[in-house]
């Protein structure tokens, strides 16, 4: 250090503390801009989501086609996608609004809940090229499954 406080690049080190917090700070707005536009574009997808599903719903309506149990698999299907949407919007908001990490992990659980509820509804074993292939995939879905539900019942202990 010289006389005037500069270290042997001349820079000052009050200097660099000043612009690395500015730093932070411009870094901390941009990952903040970045999440509140994340959750614009998650609320237009589900705007969207939820338009589709109606259209859906009476075009099977009219052509006689809603009585299908495929059909309506597939409304369910798509409904607890729109769920899974709300949920990562709520994650997203959660950040933005730097809630507790415990809730943030609630939230996060219930969207891998849903996701997998969701996997089981539509699970069909001809997807598979054998039944070996399907029943190791239907007992994978059965652990997370569980898992997440045994981490549900601890978390609502608490």
């Amino acid at each position: 250090m010289s006389e005037d406080g500069s270290d042997r690049a001349g820079r000052r080190p009050e200097l660099d503390d000043t612009l690395d917090d500015r730093l932070l700070a411009f870094s901390e707005r941009l990952i903040r801009y970045t999440e509140v536009i994340a959750a614009v574009v998650l609320g237009v997808l589900f705007a969207i989501g939820v338009f589709d599903l109606s259209l859906q719903i009476v075009q099977s309506a009219v052509s006689g086609s809603i009585t299908d149990p495929l059909v309506v698999v597939g409304f369910i299907d798509t409904a607890l996608l729109l769920f899974i949407i709300v949920e990562v919007y709520q994650t997203v908001v959660a950040y933005t609004q730097e809630s507790d990490t415990r809730q943030i992990v609630r939230l996060v659980t219930y969207t891998g809940v849903i996701a997998m509820v969701r996997k089981a509804i539509i699970f069909r074993t001809g997807e598979y090229p054998d039944e070996g292939a399907a029943l190791l995939a239907a007992g994978a879905y059965t652990l997370i499954i569980l898992g997440l539900a045994a981490l549900l019942v601890v978390e609502r202990r608490r």
